[in-house]
């Protein structure tokens, strides 16, 4: 069952992120550093500083669908991205393309997103659409549900076609959900009741704050429920004034 009480925000830190470069001034090198100049003038739009309240903070929630799960051997099929704040789901500035991968397709993966060939015999490559897709995520902070994905693809993908690949800022609403979950199974008594974390799946965690179910394995979709889970978690569990350097990768 879910609770229809709101948490307190908990003021004890999910994760270390002492590691974490400040994306800012990284970015700030990387403008300098890129070699294609899409990415400079990606680079140049700077992130928000770690110091930043999350409130004051441009997000974009962002999502691949492709034709597996190895960045290595597969490719991007569908990208969906949705702008929010901590406060409001910026609808009208939502994307969702379609690219083609230059390559067949595997019948467990038209299984999963429900893409099709006949779907992307007029799609654009990737590269066609790149200057959209990194104005759209220029100057905000990315948010996804399992970062690897995200990441691993988007720089896999660019090094393919530029000779250079690409990084970038991300909050990660599984990490949260999996730091939340570890930390409330913690302690003697939950030990002895044999209490476990549970699912961080994004339709799983979703539930846990009343949300929606939405049908999975559509990129802009994805995007949307990743941008209101983040919206949710930050309402439960952090203080208002928490900052970016605590929750950002």
């Amino acid at each position: 069952m879910i609770s229809l009480l709101r948490a307190e925000p908990h003021s004890e830190l999910l994760f270390d992120t002492r590691d974490t470069p400040n994306w800012s001034e990284r970015f700030a090198e990387l403008a300098l550093e890129a070699q294609d100049a899409r990415l400079k003038r990606f680079y140049r739009v700077l992130p928000a500083a770690p110091e930043t309240s999350v409130s004051q903070v441009p997000f974009v929630a962002l999502d691949f669908e492709t034709t597996g799960l190895n960045p290595d051997e597969d490719e991007i099929i569908s990208i969906g991205l949705v702008p929010f704040t901590r406060q409001r789901i910026q609808c009208k500035g939502s994307a969702h393309w379609i690219v083609n991968p230059n390559r067949p397709l595997n019948k467990e993966s038209v299984v999963i997103h429900g893409i099709t060939h006949s779907d992307l015999e007029q799609a654009p490559d990737l590269e066609v659409v790149l200057d959209q897709v990194l104005n759209a995520l220029a100057g905000k902070i990315v948010v996804v549900h399992y970062k690897q994905i995200e990441r691993e693809f988007m720089d896999r993908a660019l090094r393919e076609r530029l000779g250079e690949g690409i990084i970038f800022p991300v909050v990660d609403t599984l990490d949260i959900e999996a730091a939340i979950q570890h930390r409330a199974c913690r302690g003697w008594l939950n030990r002895l009741r044999g209490k476990r974390p549970g699912s961080v799946r994004l339709g799983r965690s979703r539930e846990r704050y009343g949300l929606p179910a939405y049908q999975p394995h559509h990129a802009l979709t994805d995007a949307l429920a990743t941008a209101e889970l983040l919206q949710a978690q930050l309402a439960w569990h952090f203080p208002p004034d928490t900052l970016l350097g605590e929750i950002w990768q």
